[in-house]
């Protein structure tokens, strides 16, 4: 039986990035827009345009370079945006503008300071000026899911009128549950009289933790088929609907949601783990589907179950969704071709040939300190280089730390800029915090740090130290990751990565909010 397709719309790198800390540069967006091509994803959200020249730039390189999917980017209903959102993407092979105005009673009364007729006009006149301008237009009420159910009707159904090709409804604030939100679309659907005439999608939060299971009923119950989700969960707040549990849900239960998706799910855990690279937002251990501990079995029983048949415990197995278990069979005496083949096997690219050189120098530099070196090691030691600013204000030239029971932690250090170096040395309550202590002597960035994050790579005593490092400052909020086998290393040049997005303004001013 041929089953219906479910659109898969992508909206990590404009919701996703809404979480505090997840913004991203235009490089990072570019890498993360290859990875969900490669991922198969139907419609990728780019960015927001109108907020700022830097996510103008980057939505306009994702539209230039993304071949296999709709390029999308979000715009309020003012001729402005939606003029600034044309520029950004006209440049993609297939591409889409998507327009929001809030219809709650609340959000009209107390945000936009508008009234319902008010309200309509502006989209209505924002659908015709986006469809004569692009040939696909989607359009959202904000905080659908808390509307009056007779204004929605009737501004969706002029907004239909006016061309727009896809209507999708927000539960901006996570409120809904599933049964009643099913029905909820479902009667939108069924007393508007040309919504035959439109795609019907829906965009959930997580609030009350049912995202996913509000997405599903929505397309079981309301009849929508397309779902707008994020890597891994991501977004303000508890976050969006996740985009590998859905998809693994429908392919896992085809007996009960007759759908499918053209996801490839191989490439689910690898573009998993960049996303979580990138924005420093570690996914949890118990994480469904992308979790380190999704397939694992410390139960006898279960051990026990799952060694006779994986499927007395496993609905689905690791490999299906890009878990693997191969080490790189590389070492110090291997070549930079077998070095660049085994990225391009993990789908692993980087923009330059110089790039690849400093990274296999990195790889046989860790090759020097491990024996074993697994995939992940690779992952991280590559999202390290790629996550480096093109101008680096400060490098880490030499770091020596001591600490012992008893007495107070001291570090020693010396930075670098383009003009000298700069020794410094400081005690502190922890190995850590002497090292960060003496960087800011040399460094004065008056930032605070808002997250100190450690990830074991890989298992063992031998594992890199994967260390995120936040820090906010007049407003802004960057991140910068640092790997390394000695974790006071890894965290010194976590903390310097970030300090180099401070100074050279990498990261955005962090962006407009919507549904």
């Amino acid at each position: 039986m041929n089953k219906e397709r479910l659109i898969i719309f992508d909206t990590t790198m404009r919701d996703g990035e809404q979480s505090p800390g997840a913004s991203m540069t235009r490089d990072e967006k570019l890498r993360i827009a290859r990875a969900l091509e490669r991922l198969r994803v139907d419609v990728i959200e780019a960015g927001f345009p109108a907020s700022s020249n830097g996510d103008f730039e980057a939505v306009r390189l994702v539209a230039d370079t993304i071949k296999d999917s709709i390029v999308c980017g979000l715009c309020r209903t003012s001729d402005k945006d939606i003029q600034r959102c044309v520029d950004a993407l006209k440049g993609a092979n297939a591409w889409r503008v998507h327009t929001f105005i809030s219809t709650s009673a609340l959000h009209m009364e107390k945000k936009l300071r508008m009234s319902p007729e008010q309200v309509h006009e502006q989209a209505r006149l924002a659908v015709r000026f986006a469809r004569k301008l692009a040939p696909d237009v989607e359009f959202s009420p904000e905080d659908a899911s808390r509307s009056d159910f007779d204004f929605l009707c009737r501004i969706l159904e002029t907004v239909i009128a006016e061309g727009a090709t896809t209507i999708n409804i927000p539960d901006t604030v996570g409120y809904a549950v599933p049964e009643q939100f099913g029905d909820f679309i479902r009667r939108l659907r069924q007393a508007i009289p040309n919504s035959d005439k439109a795609v019907w999608s829906v965009h959930c939060h997580n609030d009350l933790g049912m995202a996913v299971a509000n997405s599903l009923a929505a397309v079981t119950i309301g009849g929508v088929r397309q779902i707008e989700c994020t890597i891994n969960g991501l977004g303000e707040r508890a976050g969006n609907t996740a985009l590998e549990e859905v998809v693994m849900a429908v392919k896992t239960r085809s007996d009960a949601i007759h759908f499918e998706t053209r996801i490839d799910t191989r490439h689910i855990v690898p573009t998993s783990r960049l996303v979580s690279q990138i924005t420093g937002f570690v996914v949890q251990p118990n994480k469904a589907v992308v979790g380190a501990n999704a397939f694992a079995h410390a139960s006898g029983i279960h051990q026990d179950g799952v060694l006779k048949a994986r499927q007395t415990y496993e609905i689905m197995t690791a490999e299906d969704v890009g878990w693997t278990t191969n080490k790189i069979v590389l070492g110090k005496l291997s070549g930079r071709n077998a070095f660049k083949q085994r990225m391009k096997e993990l789908g692993i690219e980087l923009d330059s040939e110089d790039a690849y050189n400093k990274a296999f120098q990195r790889f046989k530099d860790l090759a020097d300190k491990k024996a074993d070196i697994f995939d992940e090691d690779l992952q991280a030691l590559v999202a390290q280089e790629a996550g480096r600013t093109t101008d680096e204000h400060w490098k880490l030239v030499h770091l020596n730390q001591a600490s012992g029971m008893g007495e107070r932690p001291h570090a020693s250090l010396v930075l670098a800029d383009a003009a000298r170096e700069y020794p410094s040395e400081s005690q502190g309550d922890g190995p850590v915090d002497a090292v960060f202590k003496a960087i800011e002597q040399v460094a004065k960035s008056g930032a605070e740090l808002q997250l100190y994050s450690v990830n074991a790579v890989t298992q063992g005593t031998e594992s890199q130290g994967e260390v995120t490092v936040r820090l906010s400052r007049a407003g802004r909020i960057v991140n910068g990751v640092g790997a390394d086998t000695d974790i006071i290393v890894a965290s010194a040049k976590a903390y310097i990565a970030a300090l180099n997005r401070l100074e050279t303004g990498a990261e955005r001013v962090n962006p407009q909010h919507t549904g």
